[in-house]
């Protein structure tokens, strides 16, 4: 579904630059629009999951965590083990 939007550039040179970088890179001028918003709207999820990361990381110290190199190591023994047994 396409959907229309005017946008004002109050700012001359940020328009010719923009026009300008259209032309350089094959675009559309609402391409590179739609582009540099998406990058926007994922950076501020982003932003947003900054905090939830980082008390996730807290509660796996807290927890007594360990690496997933380790882990992985004792997965593969055990599965060895269960592979000789048979």
């Amino acid at each position: 579904m396409s959907r229309r939007m005017t946008v004002v550039f109050h700012n001359d040179e940020l328009y010719t630059n923009l026009k300008i970088a259209a032309v350089r890179r094959r675009l559309t001028a609402s391409e590179i629009i739609a582009e540099a918003v998406t990058e926007w709207l994922e950076s501020r999820e982003d932003a947003e999951l900054t905090p939830v990361i980082k008390a996730s990381r807290a509660e796996y110290k807290a927890m007594g965590g360990r690496p997933w190199s380790d882990v992985r190591k004792q997965v593969d023994k055990a599965i060895t083990r269960r592979s000789g047994s048979k």
